[in-house]
């Protein structure tokens, strides 16, 4: 279906804390919007929740990044492209890309637990991105449901401004059904068919007035996004219309300054239905966000495109899976133009064209062959040679580089080889696809071991990584004991350092003079890893060779002066130096640079830094003497307490990962499986001396 309607398009995930029902909201939404398109019988929903049975036993969200359905509200047929996002902290890159390329959002959260640890951080990153979204509080059948305590939540802990639409018609096992503030109806499903079918009803006597005094404040919420409705709310507020609502509720939704909550419980199949509605009513289509913007790659200026189809292409590779049949699958999201099958788009990246063969759209589990992707649309392609997440495609006459997403530095690595040797190639063929496809894994070999080392986020993330080698790749792996990601810093600047390279073998030599000072990077300066400063006056260093000088460096930092380890936030400022008109040339000022590093880092004060996890334990009260003991035995400093919902404590603290292997396990010992922990990757701090030097002789042995 070719919609060019793209004001009914809605580009939308689902994003929450860990079982708060993501997979399941998921799930009923593709069985009702399936059941809209072809005659309903509960077996092919039933197909619908088998096919996600491979996915319950990994755990972690359906296999397709994007899943196309349509649904259809106030006679207008929508298409919904639903991207889902997962939960589970190991995989915030995840979230990430899927946020990086959403108009909008759905932020799901469980009536029993509310606003939890995880629903702040992916809060905070729809903030980042500028991504207006829809609350829904699922499970409200679930004891201690509580609809009005998380709406009370979203404004103490994440200072959103709710805007209450629906309001539940009892709760826990006696949840029933919603009031709609906006129609005034009580709606009320029927558990016989699955929640297909439901009916609109009058409001029931005893929720009369709690219905009116909600509705009141929906109105005066409502009012603040527009002027003539504020005006008939002072007036007459029963002569406001429900489209007038609608606008204003949207307008204040689009702009990011209200967030309109829903309520229901996806797994009973309750509320679903409505949510779809206020989805296409509410969440903004492509046409209602701002151009986006790019760099030129060839002037550095930058430029906007619109979401028109008569604008140059240009899209972004937001996900990469690797299909058994058709091999390397890539879901971009297209901003302006059109991709085409069979056309060429342009990677400004590699600087390379690639043919896209074949272009599909995911409906559910199939693949549906598109001949165009247009503006504003999220597909798939196959037939690209050389891509990564985050690549802009684009028209090779009208290049153009999106930002890309950033994603943090791995922090934990593990040592893998295959148990049979014979399977040495499948190993390295399988975790070269899973770090394609996964931007913050990544796979080296040591040089001095010569082992093939693999990095990831966290424990949970690699154990996934060896469980899919595993099955998809066939491949038995031994595994060596995780080690924690080191890096170096230096804490002393070093001026006036003068490096020279001489090199004399006959014929032409080599020659570089260079004088730098070395010193730890501003506070303020975050765009990379090296702060590289020129201040060379009239020609001393001819220009060309400035940039060797940084390259070395750069080179350089991949072996810190300790340990070996990555050296970060160094400052350089190259602010003198001659050189010879015969004997320089780049390598020369580039191997000065390396040598320069290698000395004046050692009279620096280098430290080793090591990564520092932010953690959330949820504990009963009675535990929490024995998680915070375990907790500062391990070198944490605890930040803070606070009550969650259900009466347990929620404990804040900052640990260092060398000492969190094996926490989870140790956690069920210490409260009797009753506390669950989260935890995330926060910053790297140094090491002390003593921790230091233990690990620096570990290394030597």
């Amino acid at each position: 279906m070719a919609n060019r309607d793209l004001h009914l398009t809605r580009n939308i995930g689902i994003m929450a804390h860990i079982d708060a029902g993501k997979t399941t909201t998921s799930e009923r939404i593709l069985f009702y919007t399936g059941k809209t398109h072809k005659i309903g019988e509960v077996h092919d929903g039933a197909a619908t929740m088998d096919w996600m049975a491979q996915e319950q036993e990994r755990g972690i969200t359906i296999t397709s990044a994007a899943t196309t359905c349509q649904w259809t509200w106030n006679g207008k047929t929508y298409k919904i492209n639903l991207i889902d996002t997962p939960g589970h902290v190991d995989f915030t890159a995840e979230v990430e890309r899927s946020l990086r390329v959403l108009d909008g959002a759905i932020a799901t959260y469980s009536a029993a637990d509310g606003v939890q640890p995880q629903s702040e951080t992916v809060w905070r990153q729809a903030d980042k991105y500028n991504v207006p979204r829809i609350g829904y509080v699922n499970k409200m059948d679930r004891s201690g449901a509580d609809f009005f305590e998380t709406v009370q939540q979203m404004k103490d802990i994440l200072g959103a401004n709710p805007i209450v639409i629906q309001i539940p018609i009892g709760a826990e096992e006696n949840f029933k059904g919603v009031v709609d503030l906006i129609k005034m109806k009580a709606i009320l499903w029927h558990d016989e068919t699955m929640g297909a079918e439901y009916e609109v009803d009058e409001i029931p006597d005893d929720l009369k007035d709690e219905a009116e005094e909600w509705r009141d404040k929906l109105l005066e919420g409502a009012a603040d996004f527009d002027d003539a409705l504020m005006e008939k709310y002072m007036d007459d507020p029963s002569t406001i219309t429900e489209d007038e609502i609608i606008a204003a509720v949207r307008k204040g939704c689009v702009a990011m300054e209200c967030c309109p909550m829903l309520l229901g419980s996806s797994y009973k199949n309750k509320g679903v239905q409505p949510l779809l509605d206020y989805t296409c009513a509410f969440l903004p289509s492509p046409e209602d966000t701002p151009a986006i913007v790019g760099t030129n790659p060839e002037t550095g200026e930058e430029e906007d495109r619109k979401p028109l189809e008569s604008e140059p292409t240009a899209a972004l590779a937001f996900k990469i899976a690797t299909d058994p049949f058709m091999g390397r699958l890539v879901y971009f999201r297209v901003y302006s133009g059109k991709v085409v099958a069979g056309s060429y788009v342009y990677n400004p990246r590699s600087g390379k064209k690639e043919r896209i063969s074949r272009l599909f759209q995911m409906n559910s589990h199939q693949e549906i062959p598109m001949d165009s992707i247009d503006a504003g649309d999220i597909g798939a392609g196959v037939g690209f040679k050389d891509i990564r997440t985050g690549d802009t495609l684009c028209d090779e006459n009208h290049p153009i580089v999106l930002e890309s997403m950033t994603f943090p530095d791995t922090v934990i690595s593990v040592a893998v080889e295959p148990k049979s040797q014979a399977d040495m190639a499948k190993m390295d063929n399988g975790l070269a696809k899973l770090a394609e496809e996964d931007p913050t894994f990544t796979v080296h070999t040591d040089e001095q071991s010569g082992q093939t080392i693999i990095s990831g986020m966290g424990e949970l993330h690699l154990d996934i990584i060896i469980d899919r080698l595993r099955r998809e790749f066939k491949v038995e792996c031994n595994q060596g004991k995780p080690r924690v990601n080191y890096k170096e810093a230096i804490t002393k600047t070093v001026e006036g350092w003068r490096e020279v390279y001489k090199k004399q073998s006959g014929g032409r030599g080599k020659f570089a003079d260079i004088i730098v000072t070395v010193g730890p990077k501003d506070p303020d300066y975050k765009e990379d890893d090296l702060q590289f400063v020129n201040e060379v006056k009239g020609g001393n260093i001819p220009k060309e060779f400035i940039p060797s000088v940084q390259k070395g460096f750069k080179d350089a930092m991949k072996n810190g002066v300790l340990g070996g380890f990555p050296m970060t936030d160094l400052k350089v400022v190259l602010t003198d130096g001659s050189f010879h008109p015969v004997d320089s040339d780049q390598i020369s000022f580039e191997l000065a640079a390396h040598a320069a590093f290698k000395n004046v880092c050692q009279k620096a004060g280098p430290v080793l830094m090591e990564p520092i996890m932010k953690v959330e334990v949820v504990t009963p009260e009675e535990n929490m003497g024995d998680v915070i003991g375990d907790l500062n035995k391990r070198r944490g400093m605890v930040q803070g307490m606070e009550e969650a919902r259900s009466g347990a404590r929620i404990v804040k603290a900052m640990v260092p990962l060398a000492e969190m292997f094996g926490y989870v396990t140790a956690l069920r010992t210490i409260t009797s499986g009753r506390a669950t922990s989260t935890m995330e990757y926060d910053h790297h701090a140094p090491l002390s001396q003593s921790l230091a030097d233990q690990v620096l002789e570990e290394l030597k042995r």
